[in-house]
């Protein structure tokens, strides 16, 4: 069955105002799906690492002849020669809408060279796993609500619709489509396919790996150090490398779209903020199959739980975001002496604090970290706070601070 995507409108807007649009994400995010899903009579090509298609690599132009757009062109990384065609033949159609699609697993050279070779033609989308209001088939996103009035969202969101699975499962589910839909008990069969497919496959043709087995350790390090700021000194001495392999190895994770990373937020003001960004693994289901926990009901008293609330909770705000016109900066802010805010969302100069709590009994201190953000930058124009917890309904905590339920729609 398929499932509504949040990105689907923006998605055909620029289809229609562009030459190219490229979908990228982490392998199984559904790309293929959405694309043909929406353009169903488009020709259709799937590029292999192992195989090249109809000589697009040694022939792009002809292979392009072949296949005259509109077109959609599947794992575009894997022939990279055809992207060079790709501008040619736009530029002689004077930069006709709606020519190509193409999809990426990987942000690395071919994206770049999309990016430079094709700056203004080219449209790019992210797409994540399924968020929450997808997995619920509603097109309602409470995120934008929140940054447009704040001060009516309790009266909305007490009766605004919720999630009605259950949180432990769906952190331990996680997010990917196939893992949304299949039954429970092949959950820890799929993530080790997916993790052995990423490593043998993906990492590898990533390159800057030179013994898969240990950058298979250091995934799985990473996952269960989601949620936390990055030290790439720390990395380094937990699997025996040095720090430099350690970042790029880290990098090669964050251009397959397997790890996000959010920069500290900082003022000229102040010197006292950490400057290390704060990391989080970009699947739940995979941070648990890397940390063996069996089943959902495992995941309650585990020390990871606090840790992968924290990343779910920050995957769904990306994820809403990514359908704005202009989204949100995120950042994540820390100060020297102690005090912290999981999220700072940035737009037109007012800036949102986010605190993610797994409690379902929020008070004033659990936004301290915010009432300290306030009192560090006294200048800055700072909205309304928000808790996001295991609450029943949205509530005040304070004159300036909200708890809002996790599984708002």
């Amino acid at each position: 069955m398929y499932r509504h995507r949040l990105l689907s409108h923006r998605l055909k807007q620029l289809y229609a105002a562009f030459p190219v649009v490229v979908v990228s994400g982490a392998r199984q995010v559904g790309k293929t799906t959405l694309l043909r899903h929406h353009f169903p009579n488009l020709d259709y090509v799937v590029f292999d690492a192992s195989l090249d298609r109809e000589d697009a690599r040694r022939e792009p132009e002809l292979f392009l002849k072949n296949h005259p757009p509109p077109v959609i062109l599947d794992e575009i990384q894997y022939a990279p020669e055809v992207v060079a065609a790709i501008k040619r033949a736009v530029d002689r159609s004077g930069a006709r809408p709606g020519q190509f699609l193409l999809t990426g697993s990987q942000q690395w050279q071919v994206m770049k060279s999309l990016a430079e070779s094709l700056a203004g033609r080219a449209a790019f989308l992210d797409l994540f796993g399924f968020s929450l209001q997808e997995i619920s088939n509603t097109q309602d996103c409470w995120l934008q609500r929140w940054l447009d009035t704040p001060r009516e969202f309790l009266t909305w969101g007490k009766q605004a619709p919720r999630y009605p699975g259950a949180l432990q499962e769906w952190l331990w589910r996680g997010s990917l489509p196939r893992a949304t839909d299949i039954d429970i008990n092949l959950i820890p069969d799929f993530w080790n396919g997916y993790h052995r497919t990423y490593v043998e496959r993906d990492a590898r043709l990533a390159g800057g790996v030179g013994d898969w087995q240990e950058f298979g350790r250091f995934v799985q390090l990473m996952s269960a150090l989601t949620a936390q700021e990055i030290n790439y000194s720390q990395l380094g001495r937990e699997i025996g490398v040095t720090p430099q392999t350690a970042r790029r190895w880290l990098n090669i994770m964050t251009d397959t779209f397997q790890w996000f990373a959010l920069a500290a937020f900082s003022a000229n003001q102040t010197k006292r903020v950490s400057a290390r960004p704060k990391g989080y693994l970009a699947d739940t289901g995979l941070a648990c199959y890397h940390a063996q926990i069996s089943s959902p009901m495992a995941l309650g008293g585990h020390p990871l739980y606090g840790a992968l609330f924290e990343t779910a909770v920050a995957c769904e705000l990306l994820k809403q975001a990514s359908t704005f016109y202009t989204r949100p900066a995120f950042y994540h802010w820390r100060a020297a002496g102690g005090a912290e805010v999981d999220l700072i969302l940035e737009r037109d100069g007012v800036l949102y604090p986010v605190e993610i709590k797994l409690t379902a009994n929020p008070n004033r201190r659990h936004g301290s970290g915010i009432d300290a953000f306030r009192k560090a930058y006294p200048q800055r124009n700072i909205a309304l706070g928000a808790v996001i917890c295991a609450v029943e309904e949205p509530r005040w905590l304070s004159d300036n601070i909200v708890a809002i339920p996790w599984n708002l729609l």
